[in-house]
């Protein structure tokens, strides 16, 4: 079903490898999403883990702290040998690939652990661009830019067609910040009283809702 969604609205495009996000840059795109498994055995230990092991944190770092300041959001976090080194060189290298799409020199790097139902109205963000996988439990939900004013109005009792990200699939999409009619319309999957757990990984340009900049000196003085 993923495979046709370019088909039905050409505002979307699937990729086939991480670089193809790059279309986004195109005019008239507001998705690209790449549909992308992780490897089976990092995905079986990430499900077992307790969810007070995951991770959970922001930073906003430049590309040269990178790996130092994503070492730190797993102190005492994600003690299994496999899991730790793979979620940070899978993130590393999500944000490079943002540094591309974007020109930014810094990243505003977000890692959730969500429990509840999150962001579950349906909105735009108030960004340019923004990158979403979820490392664990259901993807981000969206609807198709001619489907967002009936989603948008009706919030919880929007009855049309709703999409998933697929698992583990990366999403980079556009916000209402892109331009006039930009901004692709979604939400967090309800969770409440399922008693599952997801691990976000969300990236965003800098702005006046980041932390202040990661620098080594904190991890020293922590």
């Amino acid at each position: 079903m993923e495979m046709q969604l370019e088909t039905l609205d050409t505002a979307i495009r699937i990729c086939a490898v991480l670089p193809d996000i790059m279309m986004l840059r195109q005019p008239g795109i507001e998705l690209a999403l790449w549909l992308r498994r992780i490897p089976p055995g990092i995905e079986a230990e990430l499900a077992q883990l307790p969810a007070e092991s995951l991770p959970d944190g922001r930073v906003l770092v430049g590309l040269a702290d990178l790996n130092a300041a994503l070492d730190s959001l797993f102190l005492d976090r994600v003690t299994t040998a496999a899991v730790r080194p793979w979620l940070i060189a899978d993130i590393a290298a999500l944000v490079d690939q943002f540094v591309d799409l974007t020109g930014t020199t810094e990243v505003d790097v977000r890692l959730e652990r969500i429990t509840g139902d999150g962001c579950w109205k349906f909105h735009r963000d108030c960004v340019e661009a923004r990158l979403l996988t979820t490392y664990r439990g259901p993807g981000t939900e969206w609807v198709f830019p001619a489907d967002a004013p009936n989603a948008l109005r009706d919030q919880r009792a929007y009855r049309g067609p709703i999409h998933r990200f697929p698992r583990q699939a990366v999403g980079v999409f556009k916000g209402s910040c892109a331009g006039p009619g930009s901004g692709i319309v979604h939400r967090s999957p309800p969770l409440a009283g399922q008693g599952e757990t997801r691990l976000l990984l969300c990236l965003n340009l800098p702005s006046s809702a980041s932390p202040e900049r990661w620098t080594r000196s904190a991890l020293q003085s922590g």
